[in-house]
C-alpha cells in the first residue's frame, strides 16, 4: 500500500511559479508511474503530466513548455514545477501513482493511489 501526501498549494500572480511535491510512504515507488491531474471548477478532472518508472515524461498540450515533472526515487517523491502560470491553471491538483504495467498513464482509472489534492489559484 502507498500513501501520497501533497505539499500545500497557494495563490500566485499570473506569470509566477510554484512547485508542488508529492511524497509517498510505504512501498518504494521506483516501479510506479507517477502522474499529476487537476480539476478546475465546473470541469472534469484532466491529465496534466506523468513520469514513467523509466523516466520518460509526458505533458498535456496546455502545459507543455511551462510545467516540468520530476522524481526522486531515493526520497519517494515526485515534483511538479509550474512556471509562467496562467489563470486557467487554477485548479485542485492531484498526485497519483500506478503500477508501471497497468495501462495508459492518461487514464485516471488506471491509477491505484491518490494524494489528497491541493488548491492552486492563479490571479490575473
Amino acid at each position: 500500500q502507498v500513501q501520497l501526501v501533497e505539499s500545500e498549494g497557494g495563490l500566485v500572480q499570473a506569470g509566477g511559479s510554484l512547485r508542488l511535491s508529492c511524497a509517498a510512504s510505504g512501498r518504494s515507488f521506483s516501479n510506479y508511474d507517477m502522474g499529476w491531474f487537476r480539476q478546475a471548477p465546473g470541469k472534469e478532472r484532466e491529465f496534466v503530466t506523468a513520469i514513467r518508472s523509466y523516466d520518460n515524461t509526458y505533458y498535456a498540450d496546455s502545459v507543455k513548455g511551462r510545467f516540468t515533472i520530476s522524481r526522486d526515487n531515493a526520497k519517494n517523491t515526485v515534483y511538479l514545477q509550474m512556471n509562467s502560470l496562467k489563470p486557467e491553471d487554477t485548479a485542485v491538483y492531484y498526485c497519483a501513482a500506478k503500477q508501471y504495467w497497468s495501462g495508459s498513464y492518461l487514464v485516471p482509472e488506471r491509477y491505484n493511489y491518490w494524494g489528497q489534492g491541493t488548491q492552486v489559484t492563479v490571479s490575473s
